[in-house]
């Protein structure tokens, strides 16, 4: 095995640790080390929202601002994670769910995700975050009720 190798693999799990303790903060409802993970001008982007839903947020600021009331909404465990291998080893593809509910409706919060995120030296650059919004909409209560909770 080269250096080259070991450096890229490295590399590699830096990446995918960083993914794996966002999904561990986000359902243990610690948002500040959520924040921490990210680069300081991250930017989330959310492209199957619903109307009147945030396209991004960018910046340590607003990703706290955004998903600071997350713990108080949701109860949410997430399993099934699977990498998918990529050429760039700070590219991260994952697939994972979500089992879980809102906390203010009890309706529950069974989400399926597809995630593609940049990482740079281990802090998360750029997240693209594909979930389906009518399992939102039917945990919150309404579309107006998500786009409440993202704003």
């Amino acid at each position: 095995m080269t250096n080259q190798t070991v450096t890229q693999e490295a590399v590699r799990e830096r990446a995918q640790e960083a993914f794996r303790n966002h999904l561990k903060h986000l359902s243990g409802g610690d948002i500040k080390a959520w924040v921490d993970l990210w680069d300081e001008n991250g930017l989330l982007e959310f492209p199957y929202g619903p109307a009147g839903f945030p396209d991004q947020k960018q910046g340590k600021a607003e990703l706290y601002e955004y998903m600071q009331n997350f713990p108080k909404h949701f109860e949410v465990q997430f399993t099934d994670l699977v990498f998918h291998l990529t050429v760039d080893p700070e590219l991260v593809i994952a697939e994972f769910k979500s089992t879980g509910k809102h906390r203010e409706t009890g309706n529950p919060y069974n989400q399926t995700y597809i995630s593609v995120v940049e990482t740079k030296n281990g802090l998360i650059t750029r997240y693209r975050d594909f979930w389906n919004p009518l399992v939102a909409i039917e945990s919150v209560g309404s579309v107006n009720d998500a786009v409440r909770f993202s704003e």
